[in-house]
């Protein structure tokens, strides 16, 4: 199987993402497509033994529409840029054309609309003859791809948004040529010979305006992926044959050696090899703090290098860098389909031919029962125009569009719009202790040192622990060396002796001293005496009191005499407890998944205020559980970070991966937190309600314009409101039903996450 996106011009209506969707899918061997009006893009997944991008692209051109794939992370050719310039002109021509003929063509209308005498308009302006040749460049020029649209739907065997249109702008216009050149058809049947050109006209008109404002509000949707791709630099400086040149991004390659300055932009991911500086990584992990970066460690492109010049390996460029992965992960959203869109798409496939048959319906009644030609055709027009199901079709991909590109903006990505939707139903939410609560490795948490010994010094205690435990791989080793550089205690490099006990400790000599570290049995054993007294309390008593908060004791003493305690723990997150706290005034059952005993399990969820529990869960029991709470009827959230978590954050409704996890994890899940940021939990979904808000809200409008619409163009309330018959009123509904929708869904872009613990 391969997924591809296709970049595709020519749509001028959600009915035609519909008509695009019919094309590729009858191509053999595509197995899922999803088209996009709001961003003009067709997400394809298709066997690539049955067919390929070539048939896919054949087929859209068939149906009358142009694809090509989609070049990730790189500009507009010159060919796209023109092409869109020229198509926004030409709507823009059509519109001002069409307004001031429109304009024309109502100030001449108002005599027969009213039926009063109005002096200042002359009778040429009324006269049928001129309105007949002000409209028909407005109907088959202006309107032109309304037409042709309706054509092409028609070759294969659909209608849509161009259909009605076409229908309702054709029956005015086409009425109104019989008592323009055959007046007395009417006259002898005891009819007045009404012409309802402008009728036709400004319908065309406003609906080009909808277009316009519509074609701008579309562009800040996409204002999201834009921002991301502009973060890319767009040169970087390398070593090339030994000399340092300049060279576009898009020509480095893997394994170049890379040149940045202060203030720069870090081209593309790589591994530092030269230099020392801080790198500004907040556009990745939200910091806003800048990261020191030694030669080793790994710099991430489109971040900011802020205070020194360094070298780096290009180990990551073009699609697979960091920045790229993200653009394309919310690309992939964007294009995907929301669940709630089905019930839309199911409505919109059956709508314009009941929109028909409801046209013809109350033609019928006002023609053959009421008797009234006037009314019968100016009603039918109307029911055919506000229908236009285009509001439907825009209604939840705009919201999709602005809110995973919202998310984005905070560090969360968004896999699938079915993800987004889903997140906002979650009711119990499984947090994995290790890595995620915590912060996964092992922190000194605790020390006491004993006066008098190596001169009551902890300084000094602190630098001679850490220049013994510099020799040992142990991860308690770790946590003590950088407890002393958290302390700015520099560890003395002089040792000897060095000698690894496993299970029990270290032995080495520093400054002449012969130091040990490790269990307090070990200590014993060696026959040390641990009876030291610390601020009037045994110095076992402290040990005893953080043995019972689960934290790992390291005894340290020198010269065969009790000199400090090294209390280590895996530590919370700063953020743990308020961000439970958070999720759980949100309604949210919060659950602890951890392997460790139920003792220590049972102490930090009570640092956190969680009271349920699962403890001593092995990794391949973690999916079970996770299984176990959907059963009780929940829609239940996974957050973890380990490979040992993948198969949870798969079983869960929605996984929530902390993106300084694994890749395993963070494949396996629907959401990722870039930052590893807790508080992403509690913005996600609150973003996924504040979303699902405004698909709903959209929805309503859509659903009210037509609902409503249909009944009052038909008719229904004649007799108090002849006014709103006028198609023209229709045509105003339509063309502003879809701006209403997109101007709403805008409202998102104002979304600011609020986090309350």
């Amino acid at each position: 199987m391969e997924k591809a996106n296709l970049q595709l011009q020519g749509m001028k209506c959600a009915g035609c993402a519909s008509a695009i969707e019919t094309a590729i899918r009858s191509v053999p061997g595509v197995v899922e497509c999803n088209v996009n009006f709001a961003i003009e893009r067709a997400s394809i997944e298709y066997d690539r033994h049955k067919t390929d991008l070539d048939a896919v692209q054949t087929a859209i051109s068939e149906a009358g529409y142009r694809a090509f794939p989609v070049r990730e992370m790189e500009a507009e050719t010159e060919e796209e840029r023109q092409f869109k310039t020229s198509e926004a002109q030409d709507l823009k021509r059509k519109f001002v054309f069409a307004a001031i003929a429109s304009s024309i063509l109502v100030i001449g209308s108002i005599p027969m609309m009213t039926g009063l005498h109005v002096p200042f308009i002359p009778a040429w302006m009324h006269h049928p003859l001129l309105q007949f040749v002000l409209t028909t460049p407005i109907l088959f020029w202006c309107g032109q791809p309304f037409f042709s649209g309706a054509a092409k739907s028609l070759k294969h065997g659909t209608a849509d948004m161009n259909t009605l249109v076409a229908l309702g702008t054709g029956t005015a216009y086409f009425y109104s040529i019989v008592p323009t050149f055959l007046p007395d058809v009417f006259i002898d049947r005891g009819l007045a010979p009404d012409v309802y050109y402008e009728a036709a006209a400004v319908i065309i008109t406003l609906i080009l305006l909808g277009r316009i404002l519509e074609r701008r509000a579309r562009g800040k949707t996409s204002e999201a992926i834009r921002k991301l791709m502009g973060l890319q630099a767009k040169t970087a400086r390398v070593v090339r044959n030994g000399e340092t040149v300049d060279i576009p991004i898009a020509e480095v390659r893997l394994g170049d050696t890379v040149i940045v300055r202060p203030g720069e932009k870090i081209p593309v991911d790589g591994k530092i090899v030269e230099g020392r500086s801080t790198v500004d990584e907040s556009m990745v992990t939200g910091e806003s703090i800048p990261v020191e970066k030694h030669p080793g460690d790994e710099a991430i492109g489109a971040t900011i290098n802020k205070t020194g010049t360094f070298k780096l390996e290009a180990t990551r460029v073009g699609k697979d860098t960091v920045l790229a992965q993200i653009v394309r992960l919310v690309q992939e959203a964007q294009t995907s389909k929301a669940p709630i869109q089905r019930l839309a798409d199911r409505v919109t496939a059956w709508f314009v031919p009941a929109v028909i048959v409801i046209a013809t319906v109350t033609f019928i009644i006002w023609f053959f029962i009421a008797g009234n030609l006037t009314l019968a055709t100016i009603t039918t027009i109307g029911v055919l125009v506000i229908a236009c199901p285009c509001a439907l079709g825009l209604a939840t991909p705009t919201s999709v569009m602005v809110g995973t590109g919202k998310g984005a903006e905070n560090g969360i990505l968004i896999k699938g719009a079915d993800s987004l939707e889903i997140a906002h139903q979650i009711r119990a939410i499984v947090l994995d202790k290790t890595g995620t609560l915590t912060e996964g490795k092992p922190t000194v948490t605790g020390f006491i040192a004993v006066a008098g010994t190596a001169n009551g010094n902890e300084t000094n205690l602190i630098a001679m622990a850490a220049a013994i435990e510099n020799n040992s791989e142990h991860p308690l080793a770790e946590a003590i060396v950088s407890y002393s550089k958290k302390q700015d205690v520099n560890s003395l490099s002089a040792i000897g002796e060095f000698n690894a006990v496993p299970g029990s400790g270290v032995r080495a000599i520093v400054c002449e001293q012969t130091i040990r570290l490790g269990t307090r049995q070990w200590l014993q054993d060696e026959g040390i005496d641990v009876g030291a007294i610390v601020n009037e309390t045994a110095i076992e008593e402290y040990a005893d009191r953080w043995e019972a908060q689960q934290k790992t004791v390291i005894w340290m003493a020198v010269d065969n005499k009790i000199a400090a305690l090294f209390g280590i723990a895996d530590a919370l997150k700063p953020s743990s407890a308020s961000v439970v706290k958070a999720l759980q005034k949100m309604g949210l059952e919060v659950v602890m998944l951890t392997g460790d005993n139920a003792k220590t399990a049972e102490a930090i969820a009570r640092e956190v205020g969680i009271s349920r529990i699962f403890a001593r869960v092995r990794p391949d029991e973690k999916a079970d559980r996770v299984k176990a709470l959907q059963q009780e009827g929940k829609i239940v959230a996974m957050v973890g970070d380990g490979i040992n978590d993948a198969p949870a954050l798969a079983q869960a409704d929605v996984g929530i991966a902390i993106g300084t996890g694994t890749d395993v994890a963070i494949a396996a899940s629907d959401i990722t937190l870039i930052s590893g940021d807790l508080q992403g939990i509690v913005t996600a979904i609150q973003l996924s309600r504040a979303t699902m808000r405004n698909i709903r809200q959209n929805l309503f409008f859509a659903f009210i314009y037509n609902t409503a619409g249909i009944p009052i163009a038909a008719g229904i309330l004649y007799p108090v409101f002849g006014w709103l018959l006028n198609p023209i009123v229709a045509g105003a509904a339509m063309a502003f039903s879809s701006v209403s929708v997109l101007t709403n869904a805008l409202r998102l872009r104002q979304f600011k996450p609020k986090f309350k613990s």
